[in-house]
């Protein structure tokens, strides 16, 4: 949904242009021409930008969101240049039980990048968290540039090397786009990745195409929002996320833990209708095996921004053993979140988080609901891909896991 802010741009710009063609009757029909090969998007700032009719080429910054929903609306082959390095790696994992057996995940991939593997060999003018080269970025010369404010490239949307990548980029001449990831809201909202994603609509002149996949994405919270909103306070589950981190573990601590400030806890309370079992504000903060065991949750999500980490690693995991008596492990109430590489800025992925959560924190009011089936569902509507491909996509983020509770599916 457009803010009043954008409206209001959008319609003061359209009258400046009007205003502009009746006050020049003497202009010339190349200045006519000119105005007829763009078009204007207002962006997340509320910025009125004008973008070609005819886009060809398009650079990004950014973590998957944009480049997924160029893949859904059929425009990915314009994708010319990536700013984030987490777009060209596949990523593998290991892990020992306490019986010695080990197992290994491999080629784990953001599903935009599974699908088009092109982007593996694009130019990267932007590794996440480091600087633009902008040299790189101006001989790829892109009609358009989109970068997301919240992804891990451009993390924070007020640091002064976010703001002087945006002044540089549009220094170049080149048409910019600004979006805002969820992370850039003092209140956590899935409505705002709606609305990133209108705008890349907007763009490419995709808007149905693109109002389709948000309204999609909608839907599937509100479902889930809708079985839960009824449970009593007292009735809630306190769900933990938790983060598995090896690095963690090495300097002492049991993992890193989100609080209340998070867009985590806004799927747990907002839209599961749970409650947070972490009632602090704080991203990722590291928590002992003393403090967990004082949490003592009722179900724990594994989370996936410390690398990849299943169910069975924390029921049998030799360095997690002293979280045996939680109440979540003996009661084998642990899920694990799909592998998203970073995941600074959810993406169009994020219904399968909340998902999840709901899964495993109500198991009994989404009884209809087979998670391996329903993600297969999920990747086909979202990508418009064929059950084959929907299968591979579940593998490649990582979340085969969930064929342990339906034997008959594959």
């Amino acid at each position: 949904m457009k803010s009043k802010l954008q409206y209001c741009i959008l319609v003061t710009v359209l009258l400046s242009v009007l205003l502009s063609a009746g006050c020049m009757g003497n202009a010339s029909d190349d200045d006519a021409v000119s105005q007829e090969q763009y078009r204007t998007v207002v962006d997340s700032r509320g910025v009125a930008v004008q973008v070609p009719i005819e886009i060809e080429k398009v650079a990004t910054i950014n973590d998957g969101l944009i480049e997924g929903v160029m893949t859904t609306i059929g425009v990915q082959d314009t994708l010319m240049g990536v700013g984030s390095s987490c777009l060209q790696r596949n990523f593998n994992y290991t892990y020992e039980t306490v019986g010695g057996e080990t197992f290994n995940y491999e080629g784990g991939m953001n599903p935009v990048s599974y699908l088009n593997p092109r982007i593996m060999d694009l130019p990267c003018f932007a590794k996440s968290g480091s600087a633009v080269n902008y040299e790189t970025l101006a001989t790829l010369e892109p009609d358009v540039v989109i970068v997301r404010l919240g992804s891990c490239s451009l993390r924070f949307i007020d640091d002064e090397g976010t703001q002087k990548s945006i002044e540089t980029i549009e220094s170049l001449g080149i048409p910019l786009v600004v979006l805002y990831g969820s992370s850039c809201y003092d209140d956590a909202d899935v409505s705002t990745i709606s609305d990133e994603i209108r705008i890349i609509g907007q763009v490419f002149d995709k808007e149905a195409e693109a109002t389709k996949l948000a309204e999609y994405l909608e839907s599937q919270v509100n479902l889930i929002s809708e079985r839960t909103k009824d449970i009593p306070d007292e009735e809630k589950p306190e769900v933990l996320i938790f983060g598995a981190s090896p690095k963690t573990r090495g300097a002492g601590g049991a993992g890193n833990v989100n609080g209340l400030d998070t867009i985590e806890s806004f799927f747990i309370q907002d839209l599961v209708h749970a409650k947070n079992n972490f009632q602090e504000d704080g991203n990722s903060k590291v928590v002992s095996a003393e403090h967990v065991l004082a949490l003592n949750p009722d179900v724990i999500v594994l989370s996936t921004a410390h690398g990849y980490h299943p169910p069975l690693e924390l029921y049998e995991a030799p360095y997690y053993q002293n979280l045996q008596e939680l109440d979540a492990v003996k009661n084998r109430r642990v899920v694990s979140l799909p592998w998203s590489p970073c995941n600074c800025a959810k993406r169009l992925e994020y219904p399968i988080d909340v998902m999840v959560i709901a899964k495993g924190t109500y198991p009994e009011r989404f009884e209809d609901i087979n998670l391996a089936e329903w993600l297969l569902d999920f990747y086909q509507n979202v990508y418009g891909v064929d059950l084959d491909t929907a299968k591979e996509l579940r593998s490649a983020q990582w979340m085969d896991w969930t064929l342990e509770d339906c034997p008959t599916c594959d």
